[in-house]
Order: C-alpha cells, then sequence, then structure tokens
C-alpha cells in the first residue's frame, strides 16, 4: 500500500500518480531484498522501467540505527520516481521512518505479507483493500497467493475482482517473467500497473521488449556497479541471474564461482571481448 508522503526536498521528486493518470500500464521494479538497490535500480530505468522499490526496509532499525539507514537507504537525483518500502508493526514507527525518508523519496509502501496477499476467502481480502482505500492509500499491490501456495500458480482472476472492487489503482504482480507475461497479466487482471520481480532479475531489460538479457545491457550493469561501488557479491550474483539464459551449462559452473570482481572482468573480456 503507497502512502503519498511529498516533500521538498535535494532530489527531484516526482508524483507517481501520473504514470497511473496517463492511461499507460505502469512497468515497476519490485522490492526484492538485498537487490532492488539503488545501482540496479539505474539500470532498469535505462529499460524503460517506469516505476521503482527499494528493498524492504525494517522500519524499527531504520529509525533506531544511523548504520541501518546508510546501508539500507541509498539514492540519488535521477532515482525516481522512487518508492521506500516499509515493514513495521507499530503506526508510529512507520511514520518516524516515512519522515526520515520523505524529503527524498516520492512514495512509502507498508509491506503487508509479500508473497502472501490474499486471503482464502476472498471477500476478507476485497474488505481489507477497501478499508486501506477509505483510510487514504493512492494505490495498492496484490501477489495472487495465499499464504499456503508460495510457490502455486497465481489466481490472477482473484487480482481482477479486487480490481473491480477498487476505485484507485491496483498493481497486479506474481510469476511475470517475460514482457509477454506482463501483457497477458494485464490482460487477465485489467490492473492499472504491473510488477516485476525475478523476471527483471533475469532480464533487467525486459521492460523495455528483450526476450533475453542484451549484451548492452550486461555492459551497463558493469559500468553503473562499478560507478556505484558495489559489493562484489551483489555485483557478482546480478550477472549470474542476467546470463542465466544466455550461457552453457559448462559458462556457468565457471562463471558462478568467479571470486573477484577482476576475475569477472577478465571473464567478460575473454569472452565478449570487452573490459
Amino acid at each position: 500500500m503507497i502512502g503519498d508522503i511529498r516533500e521538498t526536498g535535494e532530489c527531484q521528486l516526482k508524483d507517481p500518480m501520473d504514470l497511473f493518470r496517463s492511461g499507460q500500464v505502469v512497468k515497476i521494479c519490485a522490492p526484492m531484498v538485498r537487490y532492488s538497490k539503488l545501482a540496479f535500480r539505474t539500470l532498469v530505468r535505462k529499460y524503460s522501467c517506469d516505476l521503482c522499490y527499494t528493498p524492504m526496509i525494517v522500519a524499527a532499525d531504520f529509525v533506531r540505527s544511523a548504520k541501518a539507514r546508510d546501508s539500507e537507504f541509498t539514492t540519488n537525483k535521477g532515482d525516481h520516481p522512487l518508492i521506500v518500502q516499509f515493514a513495521a508493526k507499530e503506526a508510529q514507527v512507520l511514520c518516524d521512518a516515512a519522515r526520515i525518508v520523505c524529503p527524498f523519496a516520492d512514495g512509502i509502501d507498508l509491506n503487508c505479507g509479500c508473497p502472501q496477499r490474499i486471503h482464502e476467502d476472498l471477500k476478507r481480502t476485497v474488505d481489507f483493500c477497501q478499508k486501506a482505500e477509505a483510510a487514504g492509500v493512492s494505490w495498492i499491490t496484490v501477489h495472487g497467493r495465499s499464504i499456503e501456495e508460495r510457490h502455486q500458480p497465481v489466481h490472477y482472476d482473484a487480482i481482477k475482482i479486487i480490481k473491480q472492487s477498487m476505485s484507485i489503482p491496483v498493481v497486479a504482480n506474481g510469476d511475470i517473467k517475460t514482457l509477454k507475461d506482463a501483457e497477458n497479466v494485464h490482460h487477465l487482471t485489467e490492473a492499472d500497473g504491473i510488477m516485476v520481480a525475478r523476471g527483471l532479475l533475469a532480464n533487467p531489460a525486459m521492460f523495455a521488449g528483450y526476450e533475453e538479457t542484451p549484451f548492452q545491457c550486461i555492459q551497463d550493469w558493469v559500468d553503473i556497479a562499478l560507478e556505484h561501488g558495489t559489493p562484489f557479491t551483489c555485483f557478482h550474483h546480478h550477472l549470474m541471474y542476467m546470463m542465466e539464459r544466455i550461457t552453457s551449462k559448462q559458462e556457468k559452473k565457471v562463471f558462478n564461482v568467479l571470486s573477484s570482481t577482476s576475475a569477472v572482468l577478465d571473464y567478460l573480456n575473454g569472452h565478449y571481448g570487452v573490459w
């Protein structure tokens, strides 16, 4: 759920609701723990992603610890529109965390149980969403699985019913791995936006129409990651995801055990003739 918390600040804030008012399906990068950080958000924005979320941040830790704030939240002037997602049990803690980031964020999201976001009795979910709408949220994202269905197919029909029950925008999430999937889910749910997680990890250029990660995207990631000082593990893991569909089993065995940035660059140079 999104509360539109906006103030002037050093960053170039934008109204994310303008995306929904445009009438186009909003293409969204999901809040992925460890992965939806500034460097990756910078990459997917280059490839037609409209709106990015931060990884989920534990609000209590964020409020209490300067170290947590420094490690969990980083942004820059080009990182907009940006939604910061918090997990919080207490309203005041959420409010305190939101006040810290609001000069630098375009909205605040409250995690309500990802990836389980629907009840077996769908009326309970509809009622919950309508109460959230009445409380003033700007839009709602629905992951179409119950708590027992972590790996089962997504109930896109349930998302459609929720969409039809709301007057604010609804975003669909769950098992969207390609642009074709995104188009199909939009057709099935009539959602105002499509949120993608693992599909973008595997192909950050997905929203730009690429069926597989183009080599230019890999090159862009290396440049962006080095510029941002991305830790090696994160830098390497993103490349492992991006290259999953375009490398052989033998190549994966070699690439996935590389242990330094220089080794990765040497590998890419040897196989692709760059860096």
